[in-house]
Protein backbone atom coordinates (compact mmCIF):
# COMPACT_ATOMS: atom_id res chain seq x y z
CA UNK A 1 0.00 0.00 0.00
CA UNK A 2 1.27 3.15 -0.89
CA UNK A 3 1.42 6.22 1.10
CA UNK A 4 -0.77 9.45 -0.13
CA UNK A 5 0.79 12.29 2.67
CA UNK A 6 -0.51 13.46 5.98
CA UNK A 7 -3.37 15.07 8.08
CA UNK A 8 -3.22 19.13 8.08
CA UNK A 9 -1.58 18.50 11.96
CA UNK A 10 0.70 15.28 10.48
CA UNK A 11 -0.52 13.38 13.31
CA UNK A 12 -1.92 10.66 10.77
CA UNK A 13 -0.46 9.22 7.37
CA UNK A 14 -2.69 8.39 4.90
CA UNK A 15 -2.57 5.23 2.80
CA UNK A 16 -4.60 3.68 -0.58
CA UNK A 17 -3.58 2.20 -3.58
CA UNK A 18 -3.85 4.85 -5.69
CA UNK A 19 -4.59 8.46 -5.28
CA UNK A 20 -6.97 10.49 -8.44
CA UNK A 21 -7.72 14.06 -8.45
CA UNK A 22 -10.77 14.48 -11.27
CA UNK A 23 -11.92 17.65 -11.95
CA UNK A 24 -14.88 16.62 -13.47
CA UNK A 25 -17.97 14.59 -12.22
CA UNK A 26 -17.85 12.85 -15.17
CA UNK A 27 -13.88 11.47 -13.93
CA UNK A 28 -15.39 10.94 -10.42
CA UNK A 29 -17.95 7.95 -12.00
CA UNK A 30 -14.97 6.76 -14.23
CA UNK A 31 -12.86 5.75 -11.23
CA UNK A 32 -15.90 4.96 -8.95
CA UNK A 33 -16.69 2.12 -11.72
CA UNK A 34 -13.18 1.20 -11.86
CA UNK A 35 -12.61 0.36 -8.32
CA UNK A 36 -13.27 -2.41 -6.20
CA UNK A 37 -12.29 -0.22 -2.66
CA UNK A 38 -12.77 3.82 -2.98
CA UNK A 39 -12.92 6.79 -0.44
CA UNK A 40 -13.10 10.82 -0.86
CA UNK A 41 -10.45 12.89 0.51
CA UNK A 42 -10.62 16.42 1.39
CA UNK A 43 -8.67 18.70 2.94
CA UNK A 44 -7.58 16.51 4.92
CA UNK A 45 -8.40 17.86 8.52
CA UNK A 46 -9.73 14.76 10.33
CA UNK A 47 -8.17 13.14 12.92
CA UNK A 48 -9.60 9.28 13.30
CA UNK A 49 -8.94 6.95 10.33
CA UNK A 50 -12.29 7.70 8.67
CA UNK A 51 -10.82 9.15 5.54
CA UNK A 52 -7.93 6.28 5.40
CA UNK A 53 -8.62 2.94 2.81
CA UNK A 54 -6.76 0.33 1.18
CA UNK A 55 -8.08 0.84 -1.67
CA UNK A 56 -8.21 3.70 -3.87
CA UNK A 57 -8.57 7.61 -3.31
CA UNK A 58 -10.58 10.15 -5.04
CA UNK A 59 -9.03 14.18 -4.01
CA UNK A 60 -12.01 16.75 -4.17
CA UNK A 61 -8.97 19.12 -4.40
CA UNK A 62 -10.13 20.17 -7.98
CA UNK A 63 -13.95 20.13 -7.10
CA UNK A 64 -13.47 23.52 -6.30
CA UNK A 65 -15.64 25.82 -7.65
CA UNK A 66 -19.28 27.37 -6.94
CA UNK A 67 -21.29 26.61 -9.87
CA UNK A 68 -24.13 29.59 -8.84
CA UNK A 69 -25.20 31.65 -6.84
CA UNK A 70 -29.24 32.04 -6.70
CA UNK A 71 -30.41 34.98 -4.42
CA UNK A 72 -34.05 34.69 -5.59
CA UNK A 73 -34.58 30.86 -3.54
CA UNK A 74 -31.47 31.88 -1.51
CA UNK A 75 -29.28 29.10 -2.50
CA UNK A 76 -25.55 28.31 -3.73
CA UNK A 77 -24.38 25.27 -5.43
CA UNK A 78 -20.95 24.45 -4.81
CA UNK A 79 -18.69 21.58 -5.49
CA UNK A 80 -18.32 19.24 -2.41
CA UNK A 81 -14.17 19.98 -2.24
CA UNK A 82 -14.44 23.53 -2.48
CA UNK A 83 -13.20 24.89 1.24
CA UNK A 84 -15.69 27.48 3.62
CA UNK A 85 -13.31 30.28 3.03
CA UNK A 86 -12.94 30.31 -0.64
CA UNK A 87 -16.90 30.38 -0.97
CA UNK A 88 -17.87 32.78 2.03
CA UNK A 89 -15.31 34.93 0.46
CA UNK A 90 -17.12 35.03 -3.13
CA UNK A 91 -20.78 34.69 -0.98
CA UNK A 92 -19.82 37.91 0.76
CA UNK A 93 -18.86 39.68 -2.06
CA UNK A 94 -22.37 38.58 -3.96
CA UNK A 95 -24.24 40.00 -0.59
CA UNK A 96 -24.77 36.43 1.37
CA UNK A 97 -23.53 34.81 3.80
CA UNK A 98 -24.63 31.08 5.70
CA UNK A 99 -25.93 30.50 8.99
CA UNK A 100 -22.47 29.43 10.44
CA UNK A 101 -18.83 28.37 10.49
CA UNK A 102 -16.66 26.02 12.42
CA UNK A 103 -13.81 27.28 14.29
CA UNK A 104 -11.28 27.08 10.94
CA UNK A 105 -12.29 28.38 7.15
CA UNK A 106 -9.95 25.51 5.92
CA UNK A 107 -11.94 22.85 5.48
CA UNK A 108 -14.34 21.59 2.44
CA UNK A 109 -17.55 21.46 2.67
CA UNK A 110 -18.35 18.02 2.10
CA UNK A 111 -15.83 16.75 4.12
CA UNK A 112 -17.62 19.16 6.88
CA UNK A 113 -21.07 18.31 6.32
CA UNK A 114 -20.35 14.78 5.47
CA UNK A 115 -19.53 14.69 9.19
CA UNK A 116 -21.31 17.34 11.01
CA UNK A 117 -18.92 19.23 11.99
CA UNK A 118 -19.92 22.57 13.56
CA UNK A 119 -19.45 25.96 15.28
CA UNK A 120 -21.55 27.75 18.02
CA UNK A 121 -24.78 29.31 18.78
CA UNK A 122 -27.90 28.17 20.53
CA UNK A 123 -30.16 28.78 17.46
CA UNK A 124 -26.88 27.43 14.87
CA UNK A 125 -27.38 23.76 13.77
CA UNK A 126 -23.99 22.07 12.41
CA UNK A 127 -22.72 23.05 9.21
CA UNK A 128 -24.33 20.03 7.31
CA UNK A 129 -28.34 21.80 8.29
CA UNK A 130 -27.39 24.78 5.74
CA UNK A 131 -27.67 21.87 2.82
CA UNK A 132 -31.03 21.60 0.65
CA UNK A 133 -29.77 19.13 -1.81
CA UNK A 134 -26.85 16.82 -2.77
CA UNK A 135 -25.43 14.79 -5.64
CA UNK A 136 -23.48 11.99 -5.44
CA UNK A 137 -21.55 9.42 -7.15
CA UNK A 138 -23.50 6.11 -5.90
CA UNK A 139 -21.05 2.20 -6.47
CA UNK A 140 -22.48 1.87 -9.73
CA UNK A 141 -21.29 4.81 -11.01
CA UNK A 142 -24.52 6.67 -11.27
CA UNK A 143 -25.11 10.11 -9.92
CA UNK A 144 -27.57 10.46 -7.01
CA UNK A 145 -29.44 13.44 -6.70
CA UNK A 146 -31.36 14.00 -3.20
CA UNK A 147 -33.22 17.38 -1.91
CA UNK A 148 -34.72 18.23 1.58
CA UNK A 149 -38.01 18.84 -0.43
CA UNK A 150 -38.24 15.84 -2.43
CA UNK A 151 -37.12 13.23 -0.77
CA UNK A 152 -38.01 13.36 3.02
CA UNK A 153 -37.85 10.14 3.99
CA UNK A 154 -33.83 9.75 2.69
CA UNK A 155 -32.48 13.04 2.94
CA UNK A 156 -31.71 13.39 6.38
CA UNK A 157 -29.47 10.46 6.18
CA UNK A 158 -27.80 11.31 3.10
CA UNK A 159 -26.08 14.64 4.50
CA UNK A 160 -24.22 13.36 7.43
CA UNK A 161 -23.23 10.61 6.04
CA UNK A 162 -19.18 9.87 6.25
CA UNK A 163 -18.67 9.31 3.08
CA UNK A 164 -20.34 5.68 2.97
CA UNK A 165 -23.31 6.10 -0.02
CA UNK A 166 -20.68 7.70 -2.29
CA UNK A 167 -18.59 10.27 -3.97
CA UNK A 168 -20.18 13.59 -3.08
CA UNK A 169 -19.62 16.28 -5.91
CA UNK A 170 -22.15 18.74 -5.65
CA UNK A 171 -24.56 20.58 -2.32
CA UNK A 172 -26.88 23.18 -2.24
CA UNK A 173 -26.57 25.59 0.73
CA UNK A 174 -28.95 27.56 1.68
CA UNK A 175 -27.92 31.43 2.29
CA UNK A 176 -29.24 34.82 3.63
CA UNK A 177 -27.96 38.44 3.52
CA UNK A 178 -24.43 39.09 4.32
CA UNK A 179 -23.91 40.93 7.62
CA UNK A 180 -21.44 42.47 10.16
CA UNK A 181 -19.81 40.67 13.21
CA UNK A 182 -18.10 42.11 16.24
CA UNK A 183 -15.64 39.70 18.69
CA UNK A 184 -15.04 40.38 22.41
CA UNK A 185 -13.22 38.57 24.58
CA UNK A 186 -13.53 37.94 28.10
CA UNK A 187 -11.34 36.02 30.58
CA UNK A 188 -11.43 34.63 33.51
CA UNK A 189 -15.21 33.90 34.15
CA UNK A 190 -15.88 31.49 37.37
CA UNK A 191 -16.47 28.46 36.96
CA UNK A 192 -19.29 28.35 39.49
CA UNK A 193 -20.46 31.47 37.68
CA UNK A 194 -20.54 29.34 34.15
CA UNK A 195 -23.05 26.74 36.44
CA UNK A 196 -25.36 28.49 38.10
CA UNK A 197 -25.64 31.10 34.47
CA UNK A 198 -25.01 28.85 32.04
CA UNK A 199 -27.65 29.31 29.30
CA UNK A 200 -27.03 33.40 29.84
CA UNK A 201 -23.57 33.00 29.22
CA UNK A 202 -24.12 30.60 26.03
CA UNK A 203 -26.87 32.75 24.59
CA UNK A 204 -24.88 36.13 25.26
CA UNK A 205 -24.14 36.35 21.65
CA UNK A 206 -24.43 34.83 18.05
CA UNK A 207 -21.71 32.46 18.61
CA UNK A 208 -20.31 32.30 22.27
CA UNK A 209 -17.07 29.75 22.91
CA UNK A 210 -15.54 28.89 26.55
CA UNK A 211 -12.11 27.88 26.25
CA UNK A 212 -10.17 26.13 29.19
CA UNK A 213 -7.11 24.21 30.46
CA UNK A 214 -9.01 22.75 32.95
CA UNK A 215 -5.92 23.75 35.46
CA UNK A 216 -8.53 25.78 37.64
CA UNK A 217 -11.56 26.62 38.86
CA UNK A 218 -11.76 29.31 36.20
CA UNK A 219 -12.69 29.68 32.34
CA UNK A 220 -9.65 30.44 30.52
CA UNK A 221 -11.64 33.04 28.07
CA UNK A 222 -14.96 33.60 26.96
CA UNK A 223 -15.37 34.33 22.65
CA UNK A 224 -18.40 36.18 21.75
CA UNK A 225 -19.14 36.48 18.33
CA UNK A 226 -22.09 39.34 17.72
CA UNK A 227 -24.36 40.16 15.14
CA UNK A 228 -24.23 43.74 14.81
CA UNK A 229 -27.76 43.89 14.14
CA UNK A 230 -28.27 42.73 17.41
CA UNK A 231 -30.65 39.76 18.93
CA UNK A 232 -28.12 37.99 20.05
CA UNK A 233 -27.86 38.66 23.56
CA UNK A 234 -25.42 41.01 25.56
CA UNK A 235 -22.09 40.93 26.12
CA UNK A 236 -21.95 42.70 29.52
CA UNK A 237 -23.45 40.20 31.72
CA UNK A 238 -20.37 37.57 31.41
CA UNK A 239 -18.53 40.69 32.97
CA UNK A 240 -21.35 41.15 36.11
CA UNK A 241 -20.56 37.23 36.04
CA UNK A 242 -17.03 37.92 37.03
CA UNK A 243 -15.19 37.52 33.51
CA UNK A 244 -12.67 40.37 32.83
CA UNK A 245 -12.85 42.07 29.69
CA UNK A 246 -9.76 41.91 27.28
CA UNK A 247 -8.04 44.66 25.36
CA UNK A 248 -5.44 42.85 23.47
CA UNK A 249 -5.93 40.12 20.86
CA UNK A 250 -6.11 36.60 22.49
CA UNK A 251 -5.19 33.09 20.98
CA UNK A 252 -6.93 30.53 22.59
CA UNK A 253 -4.18 29.07 24.11
CA UNK A 254 -2.71 31.76 25.57
CA UNK A 255 1.23 31.46 25.07
CA UNK A 256 0.38 31.30 21.51
CA UNK A 257 0.63 35.04 19.59
CA UNK A 258 -2.90 35.69 17.99
CA UNK A 259 -1.68 37.00 14.55
CA UNK A 260 -3.47 33.79 13.19
CA UNK A 261 -6.69 34.80 14.76
CA UNK A 262 -9.40 36.42 13.52
CA UNK A 263 -10.13 40.01 14.36
CA UNK A 264 -11.44 40.77 17.38
CA UNK A 265 -11.64 43.90 20.45
CA UNK A 266 -14.91 44.67 19.57
CA UNK A 267 -13.75 45.91 15.42
CA UNK A 268 -17.03 45.64 13.12
CA UNK A 269 -15.96 43.17 10.24
CA UNK A 270 -17.73 40.82 7.69
CA UNK A 271 -19.41 37.82 8.99
CA UNK A 272 -16.57 35.48 7.77
CA UNK A 273 -14.02 37.09 8.76
CA UNK A 274 -15.15 37.21 12.57
CA UNK A 275 -17.40 33.83 12.90
CA UNK A 276 -14.12 31.39 12.51
CA UNK A 277 -11.16 31.68 15.09
CA UNK A 278 -8.88 31.08 12.47
CA UNK A 279 -7.62 33.35 9.59
CA UNK A 280 -7.43 31.26 6.19
CA UNK A 281 -4.38 32.57 5.27
CA UNK A 282 -2.64 31.25 8.13
CA UNK A 283 -2.14 27.84 9.61
CA UNK A 284 -5.00 27.02 12.04
CA UNK A 285 -4.91 26.27 15.66
CA UNK A 286 -1.88 25.28 17.53
CA UNK A 287 -0.72 23.07 14.65
CA UNK A 288 0.68 19.97 16.05
CA UNK A 289 -2.09 18.50 17.86
CA UNK A 290 -4.67 15.64 18.23
CA UNK A 291 -8.48 16.70 18.43
CA UNK A 292 -11.01 14.49 20.48
CA UNK A 293 -15.08 15.64 20.87
CA UNK A 294 -18.16 15.09 22.52
CA UNK A 295 -21.41 16.22 22.31
CA UNK A 296 -24.10 15.44 25.00
CA UNK A 297 -27.71 16.70 25.24
CA UNK A 298 -27.86 20.27 26.31
CA UNK A 299 -29.80 18.92 29.39
CA UNK A 300 -27.02 17.05 30.76
CA UNK A 301 -24.46 19.99 30.25
CA UNK A 302 -23.55 20.82 33.87
CA UNK A 303 -22.89 17.35 34.85
CA UNK A 304 -20.99 16.24 31.95
CA UNK A 305 -18.82 19.84 32.66
CA UNK A 306 -18.39 18.41 36.33
CA UNK A 307 -17.86 15.04 35.27
CA UNK A 308 -14.87 16.62 33.23
CA UNK A 309 -13.51 18.57 35.65
CA UNK A 310 -13.56 16.19 38.56
CA UNK A 311 -10.51 14.73 35.86
CA UNK A 312 -8.53 17.64 35.97
CA UNK A 313 -5.43 16.11 36.99
CA UNK A 314 -5.58 13.22 34.42
CA UNK A 315 -6.28 15.77 31.67
CA UNK A 316 -4.33 18.58 32.11
CA UNK A 317 -1.18 17.17 31.47
CA UNK A 318 -2.39 15.87 28.16
CA UNK A 319 -4.37 19.31 27.15
CA UNK A 320 -3.18 22.11 25.04
CA UNK A 321 -7.07 23.96 25.28
CA UNK A 322 -10.90 22.42 25.55
CA UNK A 323 -13.46 24.38 24.01
CA UNK A 324 -17.13 24.17 25.33
CA UNK A 325 -19.57 25.43 22.20
CA UNK A 326 -23.54 24.75 21.89
CA UNK A 327 -25.17 23.47 18.95
CA UNK A 328 -29.11 23.22 18.06
CA UNK A 329 -30.82 20.18 17.38
CA UNK A 330 -31.20 18.82 14.13
CA UNK A 331 -33.03 15.52 12.20
CA UNK A 332 -29.86 14.04 10.40
CA UNK A 333 -29.68 10.81 11.08
CA UNK A 334 -26.07 10.67 12.16
CA UNK A 335 -25.15 13.90 13.48
CA UNK A 336 -23.93 13.87 17.05
CA UNK A 337 -27.00 16.66 17.60
CA UNK A 338 -29.84 14.00 15.70
CA UNK A 339 -32.76 15.09 17.83
CA UNK A 340 -31.14 16.97 20.54
CA UNK A 341 -29.73 20.57 21.32
CA UNK A 342 -26.38 20.02 22.39
CA UNK A 343 -23.12 21.14 24.38
CA UNK A 344 -19.85 20.00 22.61
CA UNK A 345 -16.90 19.56 24.77
CA UNK A 346 -13.95 19.51 22.61
CA UNK A 347 -10.45 18.41 23.45
CA UNK A 348 -7.21 19.54 21.65
CA UNK A 349 -4.06 17.43 23.10
CA UNK A 350 -0.82 17.43 22.73
CA UNK A 351 0.93 15.06 19.97
CA UNK A 352 1.24 12.53 22.66
CA UNK A 353 -0.60 9.89 20.85
CA UNK A 354 -0.11 6.47 23.46
CA UNK A 355 -1.03 8.69 26.21
CA UNK A 356 -4.40 10.59 24.57
CA UNK A 357 -5.72 6.99 23.76
CA UNK A 358 -4.97 5.23 26.75
CA UNK A 359 -7.00 8.17 28.45
CA UNK A 360 -9.87 8.43 25.83
CA UNK A 361 -11.30 5.34 27.55
CA UNK A 362 -11.58 6.78 31.09
CA UNK A 363 -13.41 9.90 30.08
CA UNK A 364 -16.03 7.97 27.89
CA UNK A 365 -16.93 6.32 30.70
CA UNK A 366 -17.26 9.12 32.90
CA UNK A 367 -19.86 10.90 29.75
CA UNK A 368 -21.38 7.59 29.21
CA UNK A 369 -24.42 8.17 31.60
CA UNK A 370 -24.80 11.64 29.67
CA UNK A 371 -25.39 10.14 26.30
CA UNK A 372 -22.33 11.45 24.89
CA UNK A 373 -22.01 11.07 21.14
CA UNK A 374 -18.34 10.81 19.68
CA UNK A 375 -17.24 13.52 16.47
CA UNK A 376 -16.91 11.62 13.83
CA UNK A 377 -14.00 12.81 12.59
CA UNK A 378 -11.92 13.03 15.70
CA UNK A 379 -10.14 10.30 18.11
CA UNK A 380 -12.80 7.84 20.06
CA UNK A 381 -12.42 4.78 21.30
CA UNK A 382 -16.15 3.87 21.82
CA UNK A 383 -16.97 0.42 20.55
CA UNK A 384 -19.72 -0.62 18.21
CA UNK A 385 -21.63 -1.95 20.81
CA UNK A 386 -21.35 1.46 22.63
CA UNK A 387 -21.80 3.77 20.30
CA UNK A 388 -24.78 2.47 17.59
CA UNK A 389 -27.10 2.51 20.64
CA UNK A 390 -26.76 6.22 20.36
CA UNK A 391 -28.11 6.75 16.85
CA UNK A 392 -31.56 5.50 17.05
CA UNK A 393 -31.54 5.93 13.07
CA UNK A 394 -28.68 3.93 12.24
CA UNK A 395 -30.79 0.82 11.37
CA UNK A 396 -32.66 3.41 8.78
CA UNK A 397 -29.12 4.52 7.39
CA UNK A 398 -27.76 0.79 6.99
CA UNK A 399 -30.56 0.29 4.53
CA UNK A 400 -29.44 3.45 2.40
CA UNK A 401 -26.17 2.23 2.62
CA UNK A 402 -26.77 -1.36 1.46
CA UNK A 403 -29.39 0.13 -1.31
CA UNK A 404 -26.20 2.54 -2.71
CA UNK A 405 -23.59 0.69 -1.98
CA UNK A 406 -24.38 -2.88 -1.71
CA UNK A 407 -20.98 -4.54 -1.51
CA UNK A 408 -19.24 -2.25 0.71
CA UNK A 409 -17.13 -0.11 -1.83
CA UNK A 410 -17.21 3.05 0.23
CA UNK A 411 -16.54 1.28 3.43
CA UNK A 412 -13.05 1.09 5.43
CA UNK A 413 -11.77 -0.76 8.21
CA UNK A 414 -12.56 1.91 10.73
CA UNK A 415 -16.13 2.71 10.20
CA UNK A 416 -16.76 -1.14 8.92
CA UNK A 417 -17.51 -2.39 12.47
CA UNK A 418 -20.24 0.27 13.08
CA UNK A 419 -22.16 -0.03 9.85
CA UNK A 420 -22.36 -4.05 9.48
Amino acid sequence: MKRHGMNWARSFTYGGAGLHRPATVEKVQQWVRRCHKVRARGTRHSFSEIADTGGHVISTEHLNRIVRIDGEIGRVVVEGGITYGKLCASLHEAGYSIHNLASLPHISVAGACATATHGSGDRNGNLATAVAAIEFVKADGELVRLSRAADADRFPGAVVALGLLGIVTTLALEIKPAFQMRQVVYTSLPFSQLEEHFDAVVGSAYSVSLFTDWRSDNINQVWLKQDTNGGNGESEQIGAFGGSPVFRKMHPIATIAAHNCTNQLGVPGPWHQRMPHFRMEFLPSAGKELQSEYLVPREYAIEALRAIDRMRNKIAPLLQISEIRTVARDDQWLSMCYDHDCVAIHFTWQKRMQEVMALLPEIEAALADFKARPHWGKLFTMRPAQLQPLFPKLPDFQKLMKEYDPHGKFRNEFLAPYFV
